[in-house]
């Protein structure tokens, strides 16, 4: 347990707190409607806040409510057949983690998987915060590293232009990356290694599509959305529309 004195937050995992589960689940947040239609994190989130609660972090300000919360998952990245980040991102560690825990792998490394601050306490430097407290967890359950799937969060308001360009670009007067979330876990000692080109995928017909974002998916080609890193690609012939987003890997030494 952690307290920071200076927005008087306390950052517990949820281990510690498990009376806190559905209040740090529903939290309000401003992830964009389609992300939860990612097939392997709604099939496996849940899985990840029910039964890795050490290393869910959950942050609850004076009066208990529930400020920010972080997910984070131990897996084996140097299994046989592994080693490297995977360019599957946050789906394939997903999916590594819930096989090694099945399967009694032993794991070496810790990934995050979601760090959310509350609406109406983003832009406080909570994000930074949760993250040296995922850090912290990590190191403190004897891991050497954190990795994380990072979605930058202004890559957003430039859609077209490719991650492999955006995730390299820095500020010219203090070198770091020009993103915020990058530049956040850069200065808490992050070294960003490589895009993982297909980190999410949502598919779905253009009508829940249109559910989602609420833009008329009625002809084809690439389409902008709201939120969206990169367009998403739409086929009505087929009645299909596919959005494959690319994350940044991060490496942190601990």
């Amino acid at each position: 347990m952690t307290t920071d004195r200076d927005t008087d937050l306390t950052i517990t995992t949820l281990a510690e707190r498990p009376e806190l589960a559905v209040d740090m689940w529903t939290m309000p947040d401003t992830w964009p409607e389609f992300i939860a239609h990612d097939r392997v994190g709604a099939a496996l989130l849940r899985w990840a806040w029910q039964e890795l609660r050490d290393y869910a972090l959950v942050a609850t300000d004076a009066a208990g409510t529930v400020a920010a919360k972080a997910y984070s998952v131990p897996f084996a990245l140097h299994a046989e057949g592994r080693g490297a980040l995977p360019d599957g991102g946050w789906d394939q560690v997903l999916q590594w983690a819930f096989t090694d825990r099945a399967r009694g792998v032993e794991p070496d490394t810790v990934s995050a998987i979601e760090i959310t601050i509350r609406p109406g306490l983003l832009g406080r430097g909570l994000s930074g915060r949760m993250l040296a407290a995922m850090r912290e967890n990590a190191r403190a359950r004897g891991f050497g590293e954190v990795v994380a799937p990072v979605r930058p969060s202004a890559k957003h308001l430039e859609p077209a232009t490719p991650m492999s360009e955006y995730a390299y670009r820095v500020r010219e007067s203090d070198g770091l990356p020009a993103d915020p979330w990058l530049r956040v876990h850069v200065r808490a000692g992050g070294v960003i290694e490589k895009v993982a080109p297909a980190s999410m995928t949502v598919s779905g017909s253009p009508a829940e599509w249109r559910e989602w974002t609420g833009l008329p998916f009625d002809r084809a080609g690439a389409v902008e959305v709201p939120s969206g890193l990169v367009p998403v690609h739409c086929l009505p012939e087929r009645d299909l529309a596919v959005y494959v987003e690319p994350n940044v890997w991060v490496r942190h030494a601990l």
